[in-house]
């Protein structure tokens, strides 16, 4: 049995249809900046689904979405036959709330939201430190991945400026 069959057994039997729809975000893949599109819509899921939410169940949600994504996008990798597909921005969406994960104990406010889009979109495109190793691990686990650490590290950086600027971006 491959990983991809142990970590994603349900996702192996999404139909092509299903998995690169959600993949691509019902086609805002598809449009220039597939990233930008997948992180703007991260922002918005940040706002209507974690905004108020406590650590404990943010982090637990966070992983949840993260796990399922990697899933659907494995499935779509394998359907579209391209490592990590740039119209895949799935991983953009699920990864965008992991960047506002209240640290300090408050929600940001909008200036801190932005930043943290602008980090985030940052990172992404440049994947510096280890964030480029993880875009090398096979299949949907690698397609997540790197936005994933592209987000803890914006996570990390807006809760410092949280920290030392407080009131204005927390």
């Amino acid at each position: 049995m491959t990983l991809r069959k142990k970590l994603y057994p349900w996702a192996i039997a999404l139909p092509k249809k299903i998995s690169v729809s959600l993949a691509t975000l019902f086609g805002l893949g598809n449009l220039k900046a597939p990233g930008t599109w997948g992180s703007a819509a991260g922002v918005i899921l940040y706002g209507l689904l974690f905004y108020n939410m406590s650590i404990l169940p943010y982090v637990v949600f966070c992983a949840l979405l993260a796990y399922i994504a990697a899933g659907i996008c494995d499935s779509a990798e394998r359907f579209i036959g391209v490592h990590d597909p740039h119209r895949i921005n799935l991983d953009e969406f699920v990864a965008m709330p992991i960047c506002y994960m209240p640290l300090l104990g408050e929600p940001f406010s909008l200036p801190g939201v932005v930043l943290g889009f602008v980090f985030f979109r940052f990172f992404d495109i440049k994947k510096p430190w280890i964030i480029n190793k993880f875009q090398s691990i096979e299949g949907g686990g690698g397609i997540v991945a790197d936005d994933v650490a592209a987000a803890i590290i914006t996570c990390l950086v807006i809760n410092a400026f949280g920290y030392f600027m407080s009131g204005y971006f927390a």
